[in-house]
């Protein structure tokens, strides 16, 4: 044996036994069949489970991703038309608050109007009266006056108040018989 293997030695460089391929060969076959029918498909089944796995959780956050953008789309379409409608309800409130504006401004001004009407026609009436009044103490007062300085009585004058009202006359610039009228 020893020469066999010297003799094996020398033909092959790599010294191996074709015995040996052959054997190692074939376990290597028995091998690989059993883990190509037991192992193998297990790997394969995980292979295939975390694919689909992964290309699932790819495609779920694709359909997430695609609802997010419409649901941000939706709600920027809402955001604008909200905005829009604050717009015109700030612009309504504006045209409303300028309306309002004008509507008291206008009742104001008819209110002055109005009491300042009222105001002239009582100042007018007041004069009017103190005039009255005046012109009777000035009648009277002058009928005093003229009892004191003549020393006698006027009362034997059926008309004194006649005497003062063209005398007041006189001094108003107008004529005895014209109506009572202030200058002015």
């Amino acid at each position: 044996m020893t020469v066999r293997l010297l003799a094996a030695e020398a033909s092959s460089p790599l010294g191996y036994d074709p015995l040996e391929v052959v054997v190692g060969t074939v376990a290597f076959l028995v091998l690989f069949l059993v883990l190509r029918r037991t192992v193998f498909p297990v790997f394969e089944r995980i292979y295939a489970e975390r694919t689909d796995r992964i290309d699932g959780g790819l495609q779920r956050a694709e359909e997430m991703r695609k609802q997010a953008a419409g649901l941000r789309r939706e709600y920027d379409e809402q955001v604008a038309v909200l905005r829009a409608d604050a717009a015109r309800i700030r612009d309504e409130a504006r045209a409303e608050a300028q309306r309002i504006r004008v509507e008291l401004r206008e009742r104001a001004e008819a209110e002055v109007a109005r009491i300042r009407q009222e105001g002239e026609a009582q100042l007018a009436e007041a004069r009017e009266q103190a005039l009255r009044e005046l012109r009777g103490d000035l009648g009277e007062l002058s009928t005093d006056l003229a009892e004191r300085i003549l020393g006698g009585s006027l009362a034997v004058d059926p008309e004194p108040a006649a005497l003062v009202d063209a005398f007041l006359a006189e001094i108003e610039g107008r004529s005895p018989g014209d109506p009572a009228r202030p200058r002015g």
